[in-house]
């Protein structure tokens, strides 16, 4: 009788002590466990991040971390950390907090326009994924990779074509190098292509051109036709004259660094570079800035027409005056640089 009460108690305590450790596995499991007032965080977890790189960032979100850590450890999610960008709800319990940074890796959309340089561009791009600048810079400057695939330090930044576009956020740079390639591949379609050689001009070279129109011209409507003017001069093997080619090589001289050139002198005209476009003929070595898709398109289509000269129109801000003979222009010209003038615009 003694033994048997001896039993029932050990089986009694043993009851009790199940219970309390179903219910606290139950709260580390269902129990609301998000400290936040927002519908939503992100955390964003680094490569090769470890269990308390995650702990510090959870911390201040949660309202257990220790119940979250036990939980952690028992489904091995503390071994096993996941980079990536994650989201924990609003009233998440650990269970699920767990299933979603391990598993629920979100896109990421980044965007980019108007860079003049693969460094700026790497700096944009860097702060948006998780690849540092240096890094960036390195893989899409790689001599492997440009050669093997049309490239050169010139037209590296033509690869790069602007839009948005979607990546995971801990896309490593060799990765948002291969897969921007792609992108650039898809946007050089078969009819695309045939465009470009009915101008007699290589992809390379219809972005080089483009990245001309778009610094001359920012109107869509117009740009056409000012890429009509240019592929006419380069037809009769006139030279591009190209007034921003002027501004890119002067820029690279230490003389006009942190300046801003708003008149085109015949200073700069005099400039020694492959990309003065008065004195070299033919396009320059590569690309001055990132054209818009628009000015690539405006190249590819660009107007038929007899111009072969265009100047800044003072009366329509941002649109020109086009001319087929070079006394018209002349007097364009002439109307502009008085409005410069007129405007106290030296340089």
């Amino acid at each position: 009788m003694y033994l048997k009460k001896i039993l029932w108690a050990v089986a009694l305590i043993g009851l009790v002590i199940f219970g309390v450790f179903a219910f606290y596995i139950y709260g580390a499991m269902f129990s609301p466990n998000t400290a936040f007032n927002n519908n939503e965080a992100y955390i964003y977890i680094p490569s090769n991040a470890t269990y308390n790189d995650v702990r510090n960032q959870l911390e201040p979100l949660l309202k257990d971390i220790d119940g979250f850590d036990a939980l952690a450890k028992q489904k091995k999610y503390s071994t096993n950390i996941k980079a990536g960008k994650f989201v924990i709800l609003k009233d998440m319990n650990n269970n699920e907090i767990i299933n979603s940074i391990r598993s629920n890796n979100i896109p990421i959309k980044i965007s980019f326009n108007n860079q003049n340089s693969i460094e700026s561009l790497a700096s944009r791009i860097s702060a948006q994924i998780e690849a540092d600048s240096s890094s960036l810079v390195k893989a899409m400057l790689d001599e492997s990779f440009l050669t093997q695939n049309g490239f050169n330090k010139a037209t590296a930044l033509g690869m790069y074509l602007p839009n948005s576009y979607e990546f995971f956020w801990n896309t490593s740079a060799e990765r948002f190098r291969d897969k921007m390639l792609n992108e650039y591949n898809r946007f050089w379609t078969t009819t695309r292509t045939e465009k470009a050689q009915k101008l007699n001009l290589t992809p390379n070279e219809v972005i080089t051109l483009a990245s001309i129109v778009h610094e001359e011209s920012k109107k869509k409507d117009e740009q056409p036709r000012v890429a009509g003017v240019y592929l006419n001069r380069l037809r009769i093997g006139m030279p591009l004259q190209a007034d921003p080619t002027l501004k890119f090589a002067a820029y690279q001289l230490p003389k006009y660094s942190n300046t801003v050139i708003r008149r085109v002198l015949n200073e700069h005209k005099d400039i020694e570079s492959p990309y003065n476009t008065y004195k070299n003929p033919g396009l320059p070595p590569g690309l001055i800035a990132m054209p818009d898709l628009s000015a690539i398109k405006a190249v590819l289509n660009s107007e038929k027409h007899d111009y072969l000269y265009f100047a800044a129109d003072a009366e329509r801000f941002g649109y020109h005056k086009f001319a087929k003979t070079l006394s018209q222009h002349n007097y364009n010209a002439r109307q502009y640089q008085n409005y410069l003038s007129s405007q106290g615009i030296r340089k």
